[in-house]
């Protein structure tokens, strides 16, 4: 299957303004069943200079410079990846015994990296209750625990909220209520309280024409035999081939696809358009 993504940005300034370096996370994270066939990035005023690093966590970040001062910013991608379809669950879980989450622990070697993903940030007695609760209702089997989380997710009231960081997963879980990355949050910090690394991802979802115009979130979790494996509440499912990545990441605030600042006075506004066919 061929995916077209067309992304822009705009921010408008009341008054002239300079811009200070500009952080971009919008360059696909490549997956073994996912290939890249075309990329442009287009940037309105044109930058001194555009860095392409790998960050901490092996995602492609953008670092964009500017001279001058202007009055608006305009940041513009054409994507298009092939990605094949796979089965989302051909793996097979080894040490054997982390089928089961009772006792669930990573191997040493592979816990030391996984710290980040670890930390009970967003975890409260309440989460934890309910993610325990959900584990027995799937017999404290990993996969099985996973799977059931997902969906009961998926039954909450989903809501558009275009900006501002994930609201707490206890708020989420209390309201039963939320956007995307509430919802991801929410099921990391589930995973996270019972012993499984997880993080955040920000992509696009093709398939969906509700998610078609705004950028989505899941979580990955990592699994000993099956490496990270995506999981999405929003749509109650695990990650398929229609799910393109951005960047992942152990803090769900550092994945903003644009960020950075400017000096001067001015009010800015922002809009963003996006097609996925």
């Amino acid at each position: 299957m061929i995916i077209h993504v067309r992304h822009s940005s705009y921010y408008d300034y009341d008054d002239i303004v300079t811009l200070s370096p500009h952080i971009l996370y919008l360059y696909p994270r490549m997956y073994p069943y996912q290939r890249l066939l075309g990329y442009d990035l287009t940037i309105e005023p044109t930058p001194s200079k555009v860095v392409r690093n790998v960050d901490v966590e092996g995602n492609v970040q953008q670092v964009v410079y500017f001279t001058g001062s202007t009055n608006r910013l305009q940041v513009s991608v054409n994507i298009e990846l092939k990605s094949d379809s796979f089965n989302s669950f051909d793996f097979v879980l080894f040490p054997f015994e982390t089928k089961h989450l009772a006792g669930f622990k990573y191997p040493a070697a592979v816990e030391s990296m996984l710290h980040p993903y670890l930390e009970r940030v967003g975890v409260t007695a309440d989460v934890e209750l309910w993610a325990r609760r959900i584990a027995a209702s799937a017999n404290w089997e990993t996969v099985p625990f996973l799977t059931t989380l997902n969906q009961t997710i998926r039954q909450f009231s989903y809501e558009i909220r275009e900006y501002g960081p994930p609201l707490s997963p206890a708020q989420t879980l209390s309201d039963r209520k939320g956007s995307c990355r509430d919802y991801t949050t929410l099921f990391m910090a589930a995973c996270r309280s019972l012993g499984l690394a997880a993080r955040f991802v920000s992509g696009y979802l093709f398939g969906n024409p509700q998610q078609e115009h705004e950028l989505h979130a899941w979580a990955e979790v990592y699994l000993p035999g099956a490496g990270w494996r995506g999981f999405d509440p929003t749509e109650g499912s695990v990650v398929s081939n229609h799910h393109i990545f951005l960047t992942s990441t152990a803090r769900p605030e550092l994945a903003a696809p644009i960020s950075g600042s400017y000096r001067g006075t001015a009010k800015s506004t922002f809009r963003a358009e996006m097609e996925i066919y």
